[in-house]
Order: structure tokens, then sequence, then C-alpha cells
């Protein structure tokens, strides 16, 4: 849930201290990204309440990772980035999304579908760390529905007269 909510990658997502959590503010902080870079992410409200819960099914409550290692999650480390990628590809067989899903796959959807919600390309780049936004647009993919719900600066201006010289065009 959190790879989805947030975009992080999966070694990102390992590393999460309690303390990146910042509800008043509704960001997580992410602290030595790809490229050692900090970021803040968003904090989505039902992600605020899954972590809670998360948090009160915990045995022992962490000081510092907010995913703990161990089977018991009692550990003084973070689960590994394999843990995380083991995790994803079992919810993904539990709800009967096949073998193709993985830690990578959540957050090209967390882009995507921001994209088609409307967030522009530079937000995006931010919220996945992305140095370049030419890594961006390359990463993400334009769906049929964006395109077609896209106006062309045409549809804005005030034609002075609403004859063309295309007057025998026909619609193929």
């Amino acid at each position: 849930m959190t790879l989805y909510a947030t975009g992080v990658r999966r070694s990102e997502l390992a590393h999460l201290k309690v303390s990146d959590v910042d509800s008043r503010r509704m960001v997580i902080h992410v602290q030595g990204g790809k490229g050692r870079k900090d970021r803040d992410v968003m904090l989505s409200p039902k992600l605020l309440e899954a972590l809670r819960e998360h948090w009160r099914g915990l045995r022992r409550k962490p000081k510092v990772w907010l995913f703990p290692g161990n089977r018991w999650h009692t550990a003084e480390h973070p689960i590994t980035s394999k843990i995380v990628w083991t995790a994803c590809r079992q919810a993904a067989t539990r709800a009967g999304l096949g073998n193709d899903i993985h830690p990578h796959t959540l957050r090209h959807c967390f882009a995507t579908h921001l994209l088609e919600a409307g967030a522009d390309l530079r937000t995006i780049q931010i919220l996945l760390g992305h140095r370049d936004l030419e890594e961006t647009t390359i990463y993400l993919h334009l769906s049929n529905r964006h395109l077609s719900a896209t106006a062309s600066p045409l549809d804005s201006l005030l034609l002075s007269s609403p004859t063309t010289p295309f007057e025998g065009f026909q619609h193929s």
C-alpha cells in the first residue's frame, strides 16, 4: 500500500523511519533516495490510517524503523528490499493479479494514475525523485484516455469566420 500511495522505490520503503512520517504536514520524508537525494512525498489519509494500524499491531514498537526487520518485526534493523519484493509478489498473487507485478509496477502505476488525474510532469518528477524531467517522460506513458481528454489549443481560439478553406472535407 505504501509503495502505491507514495511512489517510493522499494529500497526507499525499506529504509523509512518512524520519524519520516509527518502527519501534521501529511508528508513522508524520503531520506537518501537514488542519488542520495532527500524529498517529500504525499501522505494519504488512507495510508496514514493503515500505517497507524500497522504500528498498533506490532509486538514491540520500533524506535527507528517504520518497517523493522526479522520475522516478528522487532529487529533494530529495517526490512530488506528483497522482503519488499516478496511481500509485493505475494499480495499480487492473493489479489489474482498474476506474476508480472513487482514493486516497480506500483511505482509506475502511481505515476501513471497521477498523470491521468491531471498532475503535471514536473510534480510527478519531484515525487518520483527523478533528476531530469526526461527520465519522467520516458518512464511514463500517456494513456489513450489522457490524450483524448486533452483539448487542442485551436479549440480555445475565437475564430472570426466559421468557414474554412476545407469546406468539401469529409470525415473518414
